[in-house]
């Protein structure tokens, strides 16, 4: 028979029975770690669906990695390669890769009757995944590219849009400086928003036909390829991989490649996000600290309520250790209610943020307009161990007290 466990659940069944002192401390110890935890969850919650949002915009804009000609500089202006590479089908086959597709840039102006603004033109093919572009679309809807001809719609960006005062269904001529200079005229199928403001008011989105004719290519040559992977916690092992598929090319006739994954191509962007995690862990200290401590003034409340019980228990030859366990059990008791309300609390305001966006915040400054949430069960299940354990290791130094309390002035204090 758990001896100590006994003893802990009877002090646990009275106390809630019946009056004690102790009770109101208890209350605020619980209420103290399910705030804390609440805290947590929100936090590691919000933090990792922030991430999750950036990158997914950023990803949608650039692809996880990109192959392009190993002369291109880092320019929009490319030099470009032929797109039957004996690579790409291997490629395609790699456990962890979810899509490659062709694409070709070109830096052009849009000018209008009043207005005129800088982009950066981005053709695609029929390969195109429109998955991201689809469900960001505000007004009209994506083009249609084939393999038998050109089509002159475009997708543009409301930050565009707003700039040069266009909407759906107008066309607009767009000229690109070089020699000899040239022009093309679009028509809009599409607008669309993502609220990345340094990259909505870049790119137009194009029939990659009209980027090879604008340059003088062949029919197969394009900017590069596009792949897309599964798991972008993976990125730096499927960049190693896709490298070793294309190998090192020697002889001066062979296309010679640039990979960069977009880690590297954006590495400012991806710093700041890394930097966020610090909020978090200073977030996730601060807690611990506050309910180790409310824990703390709780266990002592408990050990000098207690104290006739301990001379008794001491007086019957029970160990020290042994009357520590059983005030741990009380402690570890009153940690899982705390956890079980946090969890309640953390998760339920998760679900309603993420199911509402009821929290709104400024694209300008954030990139999104509402506040995201990722709601990760092994997140949520780290937190709680962690949590336990750390307030766990907190009261072992309090519950020496008990080793310095003696029968009999315990069993005569009143």
């Amino acid at each position: 028979m758990n001896l100590p466990y006994f003893i802990a659940q009877r002090l646990i069944k009275g106390r809630r029975e019946g009056t004690s002192f102790s009770r109101p401390i208890n209350v605020i110890a619980i209420i103290g770690i399910a705030l804390g935890l609440a805290v947590m969850i929100l936090a590691v919650s919000i933090l990792t669906g922030f991430k999750q949002e950036i990158r997914e915009k950023v990803v949608g804009f650039g692809s996880h990695i990109q192959i392009m000609n190993f002369d291109s500089n880092i320019s929009f202006e490319t030099a470009p390669i032929t797109d039957n590479q004996v690579f790409i089908p291997t490629i395609k086959e790699m456990p962890g890769i979810k899509h490659v597709q062709k694409f070709a840039t070109k830096a052009g102006i849009i000018k209008t009757d009043e207005n005129i603004q800088g982009v950066v033109l981005k053709g695609v093919g029929s390969d195109f995944d429109w998955s991201y572009f689809g469900s960001s679309i505000i007004d009209g809807k994506v083009f249609i590219v084939t393999d038998t001809g050109r089509t002159n719609d475009v997708i543009i960006s409301k930050k565009i849009s707003d700039m040069l005062r266009l909407k759906t269904g107008d066309s607009f001529a767009m000229y690109f400086v070089q020699d000899p200079p040239r022009s093309r005229k679009f028509t809009i199928s599409g607008i669309y928003e993502t609220s990345l403001e340094e990259f909505d008011k870049m790119y137009v989105f194009c029939d990659i036909g009209h980027i090879k004719r604008l340059n003088g290519w062949e029919d197969n040559q394009i900017s590069g390829f596009e792949i897309f992977i599964n798991d972008f916690d993976k990125l730096d092992q499927m960049t190693l991989a896709v490298r070793d598929a294309i190998g090192y090319r020697i002889a001066e006739d062979e296309e010679k490649f640039r990979l960069a994954s977009i880690r590297e191509r954006y590495p400012q962007l991806f710093d700041w996000l890394n930097f966020q995690d610090l909020n978090v862990i200073i977030i996730i200290t601060l807690m611990l600290i506050v309910a180790g401590f409310n824990m703390i003034s709780g266990i002592l409340i408990l050990i000098l309520e207690k104290t006739n019980m301990i001379g008794v228990l001491k007086a019957l030859g029970s160990e020290d250790f042994t009357i520590r366990r059983v005030f741990l059990y009380q402690a570890a008791y009153l940690i899982g209610k705390g956890l079980f309300w946090g969890n309640l609390l953390g998760i339920g305001l998760a679900v309603l943020q993420l199911k509402t966006g009821l929290i709104t915040l400024d694209p300008t400054s954030y990139y999104i307009k509402y506040v995201p949430v990722n709601i990760d069960l092994i997140h949520i299940l780290l937190l709680n161990a962690g949590t336990m354990t750390a307030i766990i290791l907190m009261l072992l130094v309090p519950s020496k007290l008990i080793s310095r309390i003696t029968p009999v002035k315990a069993i005569r204090y009143d």
